[in-house]
């Protein structure tokens, strides 16, 4: 077990103001594996205060210092990979297979995709008699959220070294231990004090502090779309600039000559992944009526064949979900399912076989759905997926567009050309193209209620920056 007393304020680890704790509990036993402070808005002002004087000489450091420190904590986190694995394993639930080339390896290449990226500060625009010129915005406060305990903290940190700002985060309570162990990889490495300070606790108390805070100029933060309102609703206060990676329900759309079997297995597996906690996760899987059954069949058989168990045991394919209320939102989901008149195909609301403890959930496998059911409007964030059957094209695209977010999508098609075509009708920040991969270096986010603004290489470096105009 892993005990934390103290906070990362201003380059040490700063006693908190108040004596609450935070128990964080392994989903997978159900037992306390870690224990953290819960900050005060004094210790909020307190990090704050150390961000804003850091400000003062990090803003002024060159794109060649700012670049070295991106590649130490490049290296010191490629150093500690089995260790962030193990981590994320214990708190979130993520088999250790999948856990350390995942949530270790996707932060070491967003970090490493930065290296390069201070230099774009450096670029001047000459228009007419005015010399546009990029400055840092300021102190920024990030909010991160369970699911990627540490990609979605480096997704933020990164392009804010870059830029030349200062920060404060805040780490969910459900995972803060990861986060804790980033602190103490950014005190190895010798950052300046203050450039990152570290303070856990409850949204409602330093999550809104922080959003609130009249020194903090930029909130990030990665969660719920109701979440991202209520920190949009809380900067405006001050006209803080807000950028909010938040919620989806992406549509994998299956054209007419896909091979929908393979498409629908392959779907069916990656809902799976990190039990289905994944923003972008294509939960949406919309394929031609003719061919629902054999989508139904290869998508029933992926789903029963994977392996739900503790995430360091072998084979394990699955592990829990993050906590209890996170396991009865999605059994209250499937039931909902039920009762809406879907057909349940695999899975289903009770606990997998041999396992009676710990926050575990079946891969479940609906199909029959009307894109106007519950479960294929709102988002489960769990091994669920609704398989949607369509009948001409242009209703596979207009189910697809019908739905509040906009994160992520796929499209699959014999004809290279034919997928384009249709990805760039899918109203979404990101389109997966006869299974194209995740991009480190690409932009990250969302249209409609999914967010605003972009994450990952030098377009989230956008969100960090203010532009001055010198008119000469």
């Amino acid at each position: 077990m892993r005990t934390y007393e103290n906070f990362y304020i201003n380059g040490q680890w700063q006693a908190p103001t108040g004596t609450d704790t935070i128990e964080v509990i392994n989903p997978s036993t159900e037992e306390i594996c870690g224990v953290v402070p819960s900050g005060t808005p004094a210790d909020v002002d307190a990090a704050v205060a150390a961000a804003k004087e850091a400000f003062k000489t990090w803003s002024q450091t060159t794109a060649a210092e700012r670049s070295e420190f991106i590649g130490k904590l490049t290296q010191k986190i490629t150093d500690n990979m089995q260790t962030i694995g193990e981590l994320c394993a214990t708190e979130l639930g993520t088999p250790i297979g999948l856990s350390t080339p995942v949530h270790a390896g996707l932060p070491i290449g967003v970090m490493g995709s930065f290296v390069e990226v201070p230099f774009e500060m450096e670029k001047e625009e000459k228009i007419g008699n005015s010399i546009v010129v990029k400055e840092p915005i300021g102190v920024c406060a990030f909010i991160t959220p369970w699911n990627f305990p540490l990609h979605q903290i480096v997704a933020k940190v990164a392009p804010a070294l870059a830029a030349g700002c200062t920060m404060v985060i805040k780490p969910s309570s459900d995972t803060p231990l990861t986060a804790y162990y980033f602190a103490e990889l950014v005190e190895q490495v010798e950052l300046p004090a203050g450039v990152i300070n570290v303070v856990t606790g409850p949204g409602r108390i330093v999550g809104e502090a922080l959003a609130t805070h009249p020194d903090v100029d930029m909130v990030s933060i990665t969660g719920s779309t109701e979440a991202g309102i209520r920190v949009a609703e809380l900067g405006a206060r001050t006209v803080k600039r807000v950028s909010q990676e938040l919620g989806g329900k992406s549509a994998c759309v299956v054209l007419e000559d896909a091979d929908v079997a393979a498409v629908a297995g392959s779907t069916a597996s990656s809902i799976c992944m990190n039990s289905g906690q994944v923003c972008a996760a294509l939960s949406r899987l919309i394929v031609p009526r003719a061919k629902q059954d054999e989508a139904v069949a290869a998508a029933k058989a992926v789903a029963e064949s994977v392996s739900v168990g503790d995430p360091f045991e072998e084979g394990v394919g699955m592990g829990p979900v993050v906590s209890k209320q996170q396991m009865d939102s999605i059994r209250a989901y499937i039931q909902k399912g039920i009762d809406e008149g879907a057909t349940l195909v695999a899975g289903g609301t009770d606990m997998p076989d041999g396992r009676n403890a710990g926050y575990f959930i079946r891969p479940t496998i609906f199909a029959d759905v009307t894109n106007d059911m519950t479960i294929a409007q709102e988002e489960i964030f769990g091994p669920v997926l609704v398989i949607i059957p369509y009948d001409s094209e242009q209703e596979a695209i207009d189910i697809a567009n019908d739905s509040i977010f906009g994160l992520s999508g796929a499209v699959h098609s014999g004809d290279p050309e034919k997928a384009k075509a249709v990805a760039r009708q899918i109203r979404t920040g990101q389109v997966s193209v006869n299974g194209g991969s995740f991009n480190v270096a690409a932009p990250f986010g969302g249209y409609k209620q999914s967010g605003n603004g972009r994450e990952l290489g030098h377009h989230g470096l956008d969100e960090y920056v203010e532009l001055k105009s010198l008119q000469l």
